[in-house]
């Protein structure tokens, strides 16, 4: 049996755990010939293909992203797609490489971007991560994404502050933290409880940078 045949729906199956235990066995044994096999099906003509071979490669982003660097050019391509699993899947395999592939992935941060501003929550909390990510890498970098990723935690609903904000937390430094404070402490006003409690923990982290 090859590698593709293991993913979920040639298995005849809805769920995701073949995909998920396909990861886990690929990123184990670090096996970059079956990883390669799933990333050029990225490209298959089934749409159910894609959507596994996506699954399983992010996956193991989550637990090895060296193994995955490679395809982030793929990953930036699936962001083009009108599949939207595709453009959120692609987004959240973006994200688990972003920092080690900053270099790559920084000349594309207008259409990352665009792709958020009219994307799914999933693909939007995953830019976040990405652009963060890729800022923490260089000054360049830093100055050129930050002042959107601040104009987002200023706008974005509430409930996604806390999370949004511990995401930015990565491309926050001694120039900035005091711009990064003002836009969260202005942002407790709306919020209460738990997410209070993690807006406060976000505020302590940042004042150590």
């Amino acid at each position: 049996m090859s590698t593709l045949d293991r993913i979920a729906c040639l298995q005849g199956r809805r769920d995701e755990v073949p995909n998920q235990e396909l990861a886990r066995e690929l990123a184990a044994t670090k096996d970059r010939a079956g990883i390669r096999e799933i990333a050029e099906n990225l490209w298959n003509k089934d749409q159910n293909i894609q959507s596994d071979c996506l699954k399983v490669l992010y996956e193991i982003g989550y637990l090895d992203p060296a193994l995955i660097t490679d395809y982030a050019g793929d990953f930036l391509k699936l962001l083009k797609s009108r599949n939207n699993r595709l453009v959120w899947g692609g987004m959240i395999a973006l994200s688990t490489v972003a920092d080690l592939k900053a270099d790559e992935i920084f000349p594309h941060n207008d259409e990352i971007i665009k792709v958020m501003e009219k994307g799914s929550v999933i693909t939007v909390d995953n830019g976040v991560k990405t652009l963060a990510l890729v800022a923490s890498k260089k000054d360049e970098y830093r100055k050129a994404i930050f002042p959107y990723l601040l104009d987002h935690l200023k706008t974005c609903r509430p409930k996604e502050v806390p999370q949004h904000a511990e995401k930015t937390l990565p491309a926050v430094d001694a120039t900035n933290k005091p711009d990064f404070i003002a836009v969260l402490q202005k942002r407790t006003e709306d919020l209460a409880g738990a997410q209070l409690v993690r807006i406060k923990k976000v505020i302590k982290e940042a004042e150590k940078k």
